[in-house]
């Protein structure tokens, strides 16, 4: 049985799951109805996914530590077996130019999900074996399996998965003890690396250009972020109100998906969008408090993976909706139509409360 606190934690995460199905349901009706002829498709998969994530986290919730910690390499083994095969056409599934997907028809598995939450696993059990993270090689040899991953994930191309796993990474690195001037090492290589792509990929050049000027390709690469813009603008401080979006009328493209805060920001105006943002905060303090009670190394490394998994991609979402940050591809965690990622967060949730629980036995 659950605690009190553990409750109201699982009662919030579910606040933001209910609110993205409300939001997902009045941002994609327009598109639903063209493209599927039925104007609930995606909120209805949504629910289903929803479904699926419960089931998921009240497993997740009741897996023991020792058996994660036995049988974590075993995960993270076919997770890279799942990345590689994803790459062979005929198995994989391309949709918009990235082959990320395994499934048949509209029922789609993104393997890059699963592996982001097994390579937190394997992380947290080196670093707890090693207690102390203070030399250079022991933080390459962190960076290793992620490293191989992200690799991975680029040939897909999915650039905005791979930064998010192995900044979640890093940031479990770093809380244990690292130094940061290996960091700026590395972030130093890792430009030199990022460089090289962009100048592999001419679609890369264009994004970054267009987000540091959209008006320089209004209809082309800097379209969507314009579109957020003309999105988030018009709500004001209460919003136009609910289904009274103009920017899904065909303007913001897939706007259940990245962009769904600039929907939020249009129909419940600044203080709608200011109270999704609280709950982010609060789960995020009450993570915080989890890691800081937790007597366990690996649990706590575990439950700081997830945290700054999730924390990570919020920021990310956020900073592409208002410009901040280049247009990634990354959804806005139990906000965004999407049913791997949903369900994958939720599974992990439901290991963070887990954890807590076997840490106050």
């Amino acid at each position: 049985m659950f605690s009190r606190k553990s409750r109201l934690f699982t009662l919030k995460i579910f606040a933001l799951i209910i609110t993205g199905i409300a939001l997902i349901a009045t941002s994609s009706y327009v598109w639903a109805d063209v493209k599927y002829g039925d104007p609930f498709y995606y909120v209805k998969r949504q629910c289903l996914f929803a479904l699926i994530g419960t089931i998921a986290m009240k497993a997740a919730s009741s897996l023991k530590k020792e058996w994660i910690k036995k049988h974590h390499w075993k995960l993270l083994a076919v997770c890279y077996a799942a990345l590689l095969l994803v790459l062979v056409p005929g198995i994989g599934v391309s949709r918009n130019g990235s082959r990320s997907w395994f499934g048949a028809g509209s029922f789609l598995i993104q393997p890059s999900e699963f592996f982001k939450l097994a390579c937190i696993f394997s992380t947290a059990h080196l670093i707890s074996k090693k207690q102390k993270v203070k030399h250079l090689k022991d933080v390459v040899s962190l960076l290793i399996l992620p490293g191989a991953g992200f690799l991975l994930i680029l040939l897909q191309p999915d650039f905005g998965s791979g930064l998010v796993m192995v900044c979640s990474i890093v940031v479990m690195i770093l809380a244990a003890g690292a130094p940061m001037k290996y960091f700026l090492f590395c972030a130093g290589a890792g430009a030199a690396g990022l460089t090289g792509l962009i100048l592999a990929a001419p679609y890369r050049l264009k994004r970054i250009l267009s987000f540091l000027d959209p008006w320089s390709d209004p209809l082309g690469s800097g379209f969507q972020i314009i579109q957020s813009y003309y999105a988030i603008a018009p709500g004001g401080l209460l919003g136009r109100g609910i289904n009274q979006s103009m920017q899904k009328h065909f303007y913001l493209p897939e706007p259940q998906t990245d962009f769904i805060f600039a929907i939020a920001c249009e129909e419940l105006g600044w203080i709608g969008a200011l109270c999704i943002l609280l709950l982010y905060v609060l789960i995020l303090i009450d993570c915080v408090e989890i890691v800081l009670k937790c007597r366990d190394t690996f649990s706590s490394f575990v439950i700081v993976g997830i945290t700054a998994l999730f924390m990570i991609q919020v920021l990310i979402n956020l900073g592409v909706v208002v410009g901040l940050f280049p247009v990634t591809g990354i959804t806005l965690p139990f906000l965004s139509y999407g049913g791997s990622s949903l369900v994958m967060l939720m599974g992990s949730f439901g290991l963070i409360i887990g954890l807590n629980q076997q840490d106050d036995a």
